[in-house]
C-alpha cells in the first residue's frame, strides 16, 4: 500500500475551493509527528495557517515562485520550522535539514494517502515569513506546503531506472 502512495504522490500547484477537514489535518501532522530524528529530539514545530489574509501575505512573499497561486488557492498553508540546538551536528553537517526532511516528507505522504495535494516549497524568503508568523530568530524556516484538494492531475513524471541510479559495492560498479 505505501508504494502506491510513493508512485501517485505528486506536486500539486492548484486547489479546489474546498475546506479540509481536521480530522484530515492533524492525521497529516501525526504523520509528520511520527518521523524518526536526531538522538529523538524531534527538533520540528509546524505552523498551521488558515487565515486567508496571511496566506495571501505569505503569496505575495513569494511572488516569483510559481506556487505563491497554490498558497492563495488552498485552504492551509504549513509551515515547517527547526530548531538546530535540537538536532546534532557533525563538522560543517547540521542534521536538523534531514529531520525536518524525513518529518515533512512523512506529512506529505500522508497528505496523499488522505486524498490531499501539497507541494514542497524551500525556496522562499525565509526572513520576511517569520516577520509575518513571528517566529523566534533562532528558529529556521525550512519548507512550507500548501494544503488542499487537488483541482488537478499532474502528470506521472518520468523516473530513472535503477540500473542508472545504483551502483553495487562501490561508485560506477553496476
Amino acid at each position: 500500500m505505501i508504494m502506491k502512495v510513493f508512485e501517485e504522490r505528486r506536486s500539486v500547484r492548484r486547489y479546489k475551493d474546498q475546506p479540509v477537514e481536521e480530522e484530515k489535518i492533524q492525521a497529516v501532522l501525526e504523520a509528520a509527528r511520527s518521523a524518526p530524528s536526531w538522538a529523538n529530539m524531534q527538533c520540528w514545530t509546524y505552523i498551521v495557517v488558515k487565515d486567508p489574509a496571511t496566506r495571501s501575505t505569505i503569496a505575495e512573499i513569494l511572488e516569483k515562485n510559481p506556487i505563491s497561486k497554490g498558497i492563495n488557492q488552498a485552504p492551509v498553508l504549513i509551515v515547517a520550522c527547526a530548531d538546530p540546538e535540537k538536532s546534532g551536528k557533525v563538522g560543517d553537517q547540521s542534521y536538523y535539514l534531514v529531520d525536518i526532511g524525513i518529518s515533512m516528507e512523512h506529512l506529505i505522504l500522508e497528505a496523499c494517502n488522505q486524498g490531499l495535494g501539497t507541494c514542497w516549497v524551500a525556496w522562499l524568503d525565509e526572513e520576511k515569513i517569520k516577520q509575518v508568523l513571528k517566529v523566534p530568530d533562532h528558529i529556521r524556516i525550512v519548507a512550507l506546503t500548501p494544503l488542499g484538494y487537488p483541482d488537478q492531475a499532474p502528470t506521472e513524471r518520468r523516473r530513472k531506472p535503477l540500473e542508472e541510479i545504483v551502483f553495487h559495492e562501490e561508485w560506477g560498479k553496476r
